[in-house]
């Protein structure tokens, strides 16, 4: 099992901002696509953003221009940019590597394709 961890949740006020960070060990980091995906209390799981082993990004349409997701190869992290935050972003956060190195729309809502995934972070935004 490839360890993921992630870290920087928190609690902040509606428009505040918060980075999320994802580091694994274990796998070539530099080749595998990665994802971050989220579940609202009472909600179903849901991809929030996906970069692929190249660079190339995905998001979901309610976090489009507020979220950027970024890596950095040389130290094996994912980060997670969460600006103007809302309310309705309250959840917890995963992250998880993929299968392979692709990342897309499709692909952020196909759960299987990632096969290692962290324990979660919690976000809670509030009003």
């Amino acid at each position: 099992q490839v360890p993921v961890v992630e870290s920087g949740g928190g609690l902040v006020q509606a428009g505040g901002s918060l980075t999320l960070s994802c580091t694994t060990s274990g796998l070539t980091f530099e080749q595998y696509g990665m994802g971050w995906f989220r579940r609202a209390p009472g909600k179903e799981r849901e991809g929030v953003s996906c970069i692929s082993r190249y660079g190339g990004t995905a998001y979901i349409h309610s976090v489009q221009g507020r979220f950027t997701i970024s890596r950095d190869n040389a130290k094996n992290i994912v980060y997670l940019q969460m600006n103007n935050l809302k309310p309705e972003d309250t959840a917890t956060y995963f992250c998880a590597a993929a299968v392979s190195g692709g990342c897309s729309s499709d692909i952020l809502g196909r759960f299987g394709y990632y096969r290692h995934w962290g324990q979660g972070t919690q976000v809670t935004v509030s009003s």
